[in-house]
């Protein structure tokens, strides 16, 4: 990993998740889903990751076979903007170990830094055996850890999973996203106690206390000393609606971490994100939640997903609605429509 990628994931910074655009007869809308991209870029984010749950993990079904094709487009669009800044490109990869290495691999050859390794669906595998996939996948590309919460799912994994997890030597960030403070802890646990605690950068994915965890000093006793570990960064689905203003937020957290009023932020972003995230529903609406801000924006089409059942729940438009009118000082409509004018496709 070049120097300034892996200096700017451990330092911190905003990593949205990708969405996926369609058109309304659900195929592919290359020239929205391009334009996404370069909104993420010009909101100051640190990176993209794509592939993901939030692109939809139906992209690797064989009847979309869109997975290589939507990594490309957003390494097609990073490379045409010739930043003069790092910017992280992180590749969700999924799937039995055969499928998780061929991911790995095309991402690796399409200049995707790291892959954020899911193991949804791999309740059959031992917690040995999870570790030794994550481990194969680490010997193609650097790995993004990532602990999903069992509603989405993901299952709950032991202290000592994650311990062993963080002895993986190209294991470089943990995406810690169960939604659960106890859990949350066991991961910070395990980094702290590695002898490469100082390699492993850890980003919040625990939609429901974003900015609380970006703002929480873990002090871990091990061995009669205390071991201090913070969230670097965040990657985050949510972040993929408002990244402006995501960013702007972001900065004042790493600015002024002891300002009071930021818990006070903290609940407002949490009932922000319920209205994306759709937790009242066990999350259905979450991918739909979000295309619903970035149609109202103008970047999206429509809501469509690939799979007809991910859509809105009912009531879920208007909670959005609501969120949008009591929390204005945290969307980016004016931001949105200055990049329209400048952006035409």
């Amino acid at each position: 990993m070049d120097a300034s990628i892996k200096s700017l994931l451990y330092s911190g910074t905003v990593i949205p998740a990708h969405p996926l655009a369609l058109t309304e007869d659900r195929q592919l809308d290359e020239a929205r889903q391009r334009r996404l991209t370069r909104y993420y870029i010009a909101s100051g984010a640190g990176g993209v990751a794509v592939g993901v749950h939030t692109t939809q993990f139906e992209i690797r079904w064989p009847q979309y076979n869109l997975y290589e094709r939507v990594l490309r487009l957003a390494a097609e669009e990073i490379d045409k903007a010739q930043l003069s800044r790092p910017f992280i490109r992180v590749a969700g990869i999924a799937g039995p170990t055969a499928q998780a290495l061929k991911e790995a691999g095309i991402a690796r050859d399409l200049g995707y830094h790291i892959g954020l390794v899911s193991l949804g669906g791999l309740n059959d595998y031992s917690e040995s055996r999870l570790v030794e996939h994550v481990a194969a996948v680490a010997e193609v590309i650097p790995v993004f850890g990532f602990y999903l919460q069992p509603s989405v799912g993901g299952r709950i994994l032991s202290y000592d999973c994650w311990r062993r997890m963080a002895d993986i030597p190209n294991l470089l960030a943990i995406k810690t996203a169960p939604f659960n403070r106890y859990q949350t802890l066991d991961v910070f646990r395990a980094v702290c106690h590695s002898e490469r605690c100082d390699e492993i950068a850890m980003y919040t994915g625990n939609d429901d206390n974003i900015v609380a965890d970006l703002l929480t000093t873990y002090r871990i006793p091990v061995n009669g000393k205390i071991v201090e570990k913070r969230f670097a960064g965040g990657l985050l689905g949510h972040w993929s609606v408002w990244t402006s203003k995501v960013v702007e937020l972001f900065n004042q957290i790493r600015s002024n971490p002891t300002d009071m009023g930021l818990l006070s932020t903290n609940i407002a972003v949490t009932d922000m994100n319920a209205a994306l995230f759709d937790p009242s529903h066990s999350f259905k609406g979450s991918i739909a939640g979000l295309h619903e801000v970035l149609r109202k924006q103008g970047l999206m089409e429509g809501t469509w997903c690939l799979s007809d059942h991910e859509v809105l729940s009912p009531g879920q438009a208007e909670e959005i609605e609501r969120v949008m009118r009591e929390y204005p000082e945290h969307t980016d409509d004016e931001f949105v429509r200055a990049f329209l004018e400048k952006d035409k496709i």
